[in-house]
């Protein structure tokens, strides 16, 4: 029990660190800046996989590297969705920080929800894991018959729609403020309608990924700490690499490849154990593979 207060105290300081003191004054963060942070958030994860190798094991070590791997590479498919919403509600660079920095405070909370409630389920009805597994299969198989833009088109978003409907939307943003007084009355501003957004999207983007990295991993402390590595990472990558993000043509058909292979890992799991290791090799192959033919693609002339 000690560890995981720990590692949560951890967590917090390192919010507090970035909020207050890294990214004190609203600003731009470049390319040069984002890749710092996200080599740093790498590094970091790597650093503690090595100490999950010392104090758990090899077996420990692998699955924490897997889980990380899986949950890194899908969060790829939320940038989607955030480079989307930031250029739809004309959010400027220098507040988008912010956003993501509180989206992911969110993200963090529900994620430890949802894997304590899939931990459960598992343990107490293993039948569930086939439930996991047709999930994924049938995610996996949507996602690559959907184009990347469908799947990020915020107009078709049920939470944006909602928030429009049920709370008084500003037409203006009040510097990186959330809300705003107008004429006496307080109303939400662009960037929270964005916040909220982002928040219900990634609830529905852990119903994915959450029976994937279970796939690798039940440990409860393996799950959540790779978790939230993965997560404390993905706002340092996404503006290290928005630019680039919709030239990754191939991508979604590489992890909804991941997500298929996963499902039938689960759907499986009792009649073959496929070693970490090979899972593991699969999982950076197909990135790798997909990654590479999209940079290499020639643009349409």
């Amino acid at each position: 029990m000690p560890y995981w207060i720990e590692f949560n105290l951890f967590v917090l300081v390192m919010l507090a660190l970035d909020l207050s003191v890294f990214h004190r004054k609203a600003h731009e963060v470049r390319f040069r800046e984002a890749a710092g942070w996200s080599v740093f958030w790498i590094v970091l994860s790597l650093l503690f996989n090595v100490g999950i190798y010392v104090w758990m094991g090899k077996v420990r070590a692998l699955e924490f590297l897997a889980c990380y791997l899986v949950e890194k590479s899908l969060s790829v498919d939320n940038l989607f969705i955030f480079f989307i919403l930031f250029h739809t509600f004309h959010v400027k660079a220098q507040y988008q920080h912010k956003i993501l920095f509180w989206g992911i405070l969110g993200a963090l909370i529900m994620r430890g929800l949802f894997i304590a409630a899939g931990i459960s389920l598992l343990h107490r009805f293993h039948w569930m894991i086939y439930v996991f597994g047709a999930i994924l299969l049938l995610t996996g198989i949507k996602m690559a018959l959907r184009k990347p833009e469908e799947e990020t088109d915020p107009a078709a978003n049920i939470a944006l729609n909602f928030i429009k409907r049920h709370l008084p939307v500003s037409d203006h943003q009040d510097h990186d403020h959330f809300f705003t007084r107008i004429k006496g009355r307080w109303m939400a501003t662009p960037l929270f309608v964005v916040l909220l957004t982002i928040e219900f999207t990634d609830v529905v983007f852990a119903l994915d990924s959450i029976p994937a990295v279970l796939a690798f991993s039940t440990h409860s402390f393996i799950v959540y700490t790779s978790n939230v590595f993965a997560i404390l990472g993905m706002r340092a990558l996404y503006f290290a690499i928005a630019q680039i993000v919709p030239k990754l043509h191939y991508l979604h058909y590489g992890l909804s490849a991941i997500i298929v292979v996963v499902g039938v890992k689960m759907i499986l799991s009792n009649v073959i154990h496929i070693p970490i290791g090979v899972s593991l090799g699969v999982t950076v192959g197909i990135l790798v593979l997909t990654t590479a033919a999209s940079l290499l693609r020639k643009p349409a002339s």
